[in-house]
């Protein structure tokens, strides 16, 4: 008995030491935890808050609802899983109970489907071999996966083989977040029939697709994508070995990438050894942002290919090509490039070895745009008409006066400082947060797995990340990120956990300290008019650390301390009532120095770098701390 009551003691004395200021009574507003565990990741947050954080301000509602959802019991569990390496083996229910962004482990389906097929509002499919040897047949995807939070689709030697096979994939995963699409070996082999790609991803979050093999030694099937990705945000597009040895099929992108932000296509091997190739890429990037794309061994060795790029690029902001061997060892191929690269700022053109080994080609550039390189480049049968040079006044206009504003840059976006005045009415950006709902880890779980690119492996395994997969993609981005060297001036951490957060904010800022977000996302894409002001630190220069969500399984802030900043708080009213409608926190960095030439603030204001100061609101979700008042 003796030995029990002492043991008891030792447990209760264990207890008290480790876990900080143990007073559920001390919770501040909007954060009660009144008959919560105390033993729970968010009723330690808040206690952990409480010892850092040197004031009585309440704490932000909206950072504490991100603590772990895990109950005592579960936490447990998975912290121990953790330190076991065994989290893999465990991770669905893991996700749910974490609330984590995880995909679906699709298995194989060899699901048979004997009559024309409507998948209407279908989700999280895997279409293995389906179609494959049909004769005729329309198989029609409307609306599929449309505003789905994560839709993840395989489509595996979809329609191999067939004969007269008509796809249609019409708003395909319209407004979905997060996709994860790939088209192995579709339609190889296919004769006749055809695939079309009609407002396919549109206003898509972060896609990832991957057409492999797609068309593959096909025969006369011809493939279109109308108004693809467009509005897209981020992500990238893969084609490899798409029509190779293919005869005789035509493939149309029309608007393809139209007013995206950020997207990258790699079209590698794409009609490689063909036959009578036609392909047309009309206003493919046109008003993107920065759109990459990459052409490694596109229609080498074909016979008899046309290709046409009319509009290519036209009106983009910056944005990057490569073409590498393109048509090389070919055949009498012809193509045309007209008003290619009229990049609203200039962009980079890189053409290795073009046309080199081809007999009969005939290639021509017209009205095309600047900074561009050609190495090892055919000779002969190669035009240049009206080619833009940088001594056009015109493009040189657009890209320094700022008088033309690319329509990519967000009005509001970016504003002076100048704006912050009462009775100003302007415009307000989109300020949702448009990443996967997702919660902090528990720092006794995050600290147990890996966080490197040494070990991108490990994490791979534990969140089932694919090779070539959105996840895959999404870890190596943010590691890469998150390991970056900071700019000059710049102090910044990756935090997985909350508790990670208020150590970084206190050890640049001390513990006095405030965490600010705007309240709301009223006012977002209208005119909202300025109310009452008022400038953190009396308005003057102070330090603060910002911080920003980064895509990752769990929830994961970028966040940094950049050198002279200014930041104000201030009611957002409607203008037509002037009632408040919302309280915006916005942040004025003063030294612009270190920034890009193209820097989307200098192509919505204008100016360049260290010539301006930037303004802008903070977003949903995100969050500026600043030494309290």
């Amino acid at each position: 008995m003796q030995k029990q009551l002492y043991l008891m003691t030792v447990f209760l004395l264990y207890f008290l030491f480790m876990v900080p200021s143990f007073n559920i009574a001390s919770a501040g507003a909007g954060e009660s935890t009144d008959g919560e565990n105390p033993f729970t990741p968010r009723a330690y947050l808040i206690r952990y808050w409480n010892k850092e954080i040197h004031n009585d301000l309440p704490k932000p509602a909206f950072l504490i609802s991100k603590a772990s959802p895990l109950n005592s019991v579960d936490a447990a569990t998975f912290t121990k899983l953790a330190g076991q390496n065994a989290l893999s083996d465990h991770l669905p229910a893991f996700c749910s109970a974490a609330n984590l962004l995880c995909f679906h482990d699709l298995s194989p389906s060899l699901e048979k489907h004997d009559q024309d097929a409507n998948f209407a509002q279908y989700l999280n499919k895997n279409f293995t071999n389906y179609g494959t040897g049909r004769l005729g047949r329309v198989d029609s995807f409307k609306n599929y996966s449309d505003g789905d939070n994560l839709p993840v689709d395989s489509f595996r030697r979809y329609s191999r083989d067939s004969t007269g096979h008509n796809d249609k994939f019409d708003s395909y995963a319209s407004d979905a977040n997060v996709v994860d699409q790939s088209f192995n070996s579709y339609g190889a082999g296919a004769t006749g029939g055809a695939g079309k790609f009609n407002n396919y991803n549109e206003e898509v979050n972060v896609p990832n697709l991957r057409f492999t093999s797609y068309a593959s030694e096909g025969n006369g099937r011809k493939h279109s994508f109308a108004t693809y990705t467009d509005e897209t945000n981020a992500g990238s597009e893969s084609f490899a070995s798409y029509g190779k040895n293919g005869n005789g099929a035509p493939n149309d992108f029309t608007s393809y990438g139209h007013s995206s932000n950020v997207i990258g296509s790699g079209f590698s091997g794409y009609g490689e050894a063909a036959n009578g190739a036609n392909d047309t890429f009309t206003s493919y990037g046109d008003d993107g942002n920065v759109p990459q794309n990459n052409f490694k061994a596109y229609g080498d060795g074909g016979n008899g290919g046309v290709d046409s790029f009319a509009s290519y690029r036209d009106q983009s902001n910056v944005g990057d090509d490569s073409f590498q061997s393109y048509a090389k060892n070919s055949n009498s191929a012809k193509v045309n490039f007209a008003n290619y690269g009229k990049s609203f700022n200039e962009g980079t053109d890189k053409f290795t070895g073009y046309g080199q080994g081809s007999v009969g080609q005939t290639v021509g550039f017209k009205i095309y745009g600047v900074n561009n390189t050609f190495k090892e480049y055919a000779k002969k049968g190669v035009t240049f008409g009206s080619y833009t040079n940088k001594s056009s006044a015109t493009m040189a206009t657009m890209g320094t006066s700022g008088s033309s504003v690319n329509r990519w840059v967000e009005p509001g976006k970016f504003f002076r400082e100048s704006m912050l005045k009462k009775g100003t009415v302007m415009p307000m950006p989109d300020i949702r947060d448009k990443m996967p709902k997702r919660s902090f880890l528990p720092r006794s779980i995050s600290s147990k797995l890996p966080f490197s690119t040494s070990k991108i492996e490990e994490l791979k395994k534990i969140f089932h990340a694919a090779d070539s997969s959105s996840m895959e993609s999404m870890v190596k981005d943010a590691l890469s990120e998150c390991e970056r060297a900071p700019s000059a001036g710049e102090t910044k951490r990756c935090v997985g956990s909350a508790e990670d957060m208020i150590d970084f904010a206190t050890s640049v800022l001390g513990r006095n300290v405030v965490a600010r977000t705007t309240d709301s996302v009223e006012g977002s894409k209208k005119n909202v008019m300025i109310g009452s002001v008022k400038g953190i630190n009396g308005g003057k220069v102070t330090k603060s650390v910002s911080c920003h969500q980064s895509l990752f399984p769990y929830l994961l802030y970028y966040c940094h301390s950049v050198p002279k900043v200014r930041v104000y708080e201030a009611d957002l009213l409607d203008p037509n009532s002037m009632t408040k409608i919302n309280h915006g926190v916005a942040i004025c960095h003063v030294d612009t120095s270190a920034w890009s030439q193209d820097h989307g603030a200098f192509v919505a204001l204008g100016s360049g770098p260290g010539k301006i100061e930037v303004c802008h609101w903070i977003f949903e979700n995100d969050l500026t701390w600043a030494t309290a008042d």
